[in-house]
């Protein structure tokens, strides 16, 4: 699979995932455009994508903020003359049973999860109407798919992304874009890495193949969505899970 001439925007790119998904599609020969709030670990980011021959520019994104959203997009465009793929990587949690949850965390965590996809989204199509190409793809959960208790906010943001991704295809099929969904099971990252190793033990007898899965196993979906090869696929939701969630 090959993306040489493709620019791309992910967002939440610092770690885990996003981080994943920017060096696979940088290695695949895009120019990879990674945006979040730390900007040390993008800075580190792009000195790994460049020493090995890529293209890469970080830019600093709340994506919780939509003015921050759309200069920092117009910004890209500007470097790299257009966005042909959009990853919306970037997801926070504020765990919480629902009726403790305060309304602050709700909003926090959909504003992230879900409004900037939607925001990102938009910002970035009239780069991929102009050229008649182009590949969304949106980072949601199997919590999206079977809820999970004291994760109210979060699950509703991720099923969320999935009715996003579907509406989306059905609007820009005709112009030759195409938007995907990637559903990560139990992936090794820092938002897991703080869980307890009963709930990790719990957790993987439920995964028919055994094993958590890595950012890698997700940045691998990514590309593949991304790619020329996928180009008849379009408002799917990838499952990414080691068969945890079937059917």
């Amino acid at each position: 699979m090959s993306l040489s001439g493709r620019v791309v925007l992910v967002t939440g790119a610092s770690q885990g995932i996003g981080r994943a998904c920017a060096l696979k599609l940088a290695e695949t020969g895009a120019a990879v455009a990674v945006a979040a709030r730390n900007q040390d670990k993008l800075s580190e980011l792009v000195s790994q994508v460049t020493s090995a021959g890529g293209k890469a520019a970080a830019f600093a994104l709340d994506v919780a903020e939509e003015e921050q959203i759309k200069s920092t997009i117009k910004k890209v465009i500007e470097q790299f003359g257009k966005i042909d793929i959009l990853v919306n990587n970037a997801g926070i949690t504020r765990d919480q049973l629902v009726m403790r949850m305060k309304r602050a965390d709700w909003d926090a965590v959909l504003n992230t999860n879900l409004t900037s996809a939607y925001l990102c989204t938009q910002q970035v199509m009239g780069s991929m109407l102009k050229q008649r190409w182009g590949r969304i793809i949106n980072v949601t959960s199997i919590f999206g798919q079977t809820g999970q208790a004291g994760q109210a906010n979060y699950a509703a943001s991720k099923a969320g992304l999935i009715g996003l991704t579907m509406a989306i295809a059905r609007e820009v099929a005709s112009r030759n874009i195409t938007c995907n969904a990637v559903a990560p099971g139990f992936i090794e990252t820092a938002m897991t890495s703080g869980l307890g190793d009963d709930f990790k033990q719990n957790a993987l007898k439920m995964i028919p193949l055994g094993r958590i899965g890595t950012p890698e196993d997700v940045a691998n979906a990514v590309a593949f969505l991304a790619s020329e090869e996928a180009s008849y696929i379009t408002g799917h939701v990838m499952n990414v899970n080691g068969g945890m969630l079937m059917g």
